[in-house]
């Protein structure tokens, strides 16, 4: 990455005092609260200094130091693209200073909630820009998408996933035939990365990240899940709760539920834009 691209480091002794509030053995949720405490503080001063000031920049270099957890897990969930996390997070942190010179605090809105679509913003382009799609044939993208229609259709006809079998005999054509196409299709999405989810218009797998995973320090997941769990229905609410709080992945409530992991994926995306809703995300 271009060294004019590094975020200005804040002084050390600024990182060492404001991390002076909490003790090594703090839980996950002190942290994050005192992270949110802090940043609160910071933005207060921010505000009253002058842009490009001495004091302005060490304010601000805290803020940037200060949340750099959210850009780390951000770039984390980009392990298996085997890209250089230095490189990642460096392209994360670029976003996460953007955030941090757009932030209203009088929006009354939690400064991770608002940076984190910034933040996935940033590394999006990035992979968009750097990362190569593989290529799928055309016939064989195009009988995938009747793979996934006939799954579909199976799969609410008998209340279970359907067999390799099911869907060749469904659609009049082999075994091997399904099982390449499935192979071809997860190929396609897994490094078409800004293709909406399914190709039925919901977000892809980059606008999702950072709204999905409930470990992250300082968005409370779980309080928005819990505030809109009472207006969502019935198998949406047990998917977040499978989700959220027993940890499952998609595939485990896919098994756990009987239904295929597509509808487990579409029904969490939907859930996902009403959190967004609920806290004014611009996805």
């Amino acid at each position: 990455m271009p060294a004019s691209t590094a975020p200005e480091a804040p002084p050390a002794r600024t990182a060492q005092s404001t991390a002076s509030t909490g003790s090594t053995g703090s839980t996950g949720s002190t942290r994050g609260a005192d992270t949110r405490a802090l940043t609160q503080v910071l933005f207060g001063q921010l505000k009253d200094l002058e842009p490009g000031s001495s004091e302005h920049g060490r304010v601000r270099g805290a803020l940037i130091e200060a949340n750099l957890p959210l850009v780390r897990y951000a770039a984390a969930r980009f392990r298996s693209r085997n890209e250089p996390m230095e490189d990642v997070v460096q392209v994360g942190t670029i976003g996460l200073i953007n955030a941090i010179d757009r932030f209203d605090p009088e929006r009354g809105v939690q400064f991770p909630t608002f940076a984190m679509p910034t933040v996935v913003g940033e590394i999006k382009r990035y992979f968009r820009d750097n990362v190569r799609t593989v290529h799928v044939p055309r016939r064989l993208h195009e009988l995938w998408v009747q793979v996934t229609g006939a799954t579909e259709d199976l799969t609410t006809a008998f209340g279970r996933s359907p067999t390799t079998s099911e869907i060749a005999e469904r659609l009049r054509i082999t075994e091997d035939e399904v099982l390449a196409c499935i192979e071809a299709g997860r190929s396609y999405h897994a490094t078409s990365l800004e293709a909406a989810q399914e190709g039925d218009g919901l977000p892809g797998l980059l606008d999702r990240l950072g709204y999905e995973d409930p470990a992250l320090d300082g968005v409370e997941h779980r309080d928005l899940v819990r505030h809109l769990l009472v207006q969502l229905p019935e198998r949406e609410q047990r998917i977040l709760l499978l989700r959220y709080y027993s940890n499952l992945t998609q595939s485990q409530i896919s098994a756990e539920l009987g239904v295929s992991q597509m509808h487990v994926s579409r029904l969490l995306a939907r859930s996902f834009a009403r959190l967004r809703s609920a806290n004014r995300i611009e996805a």
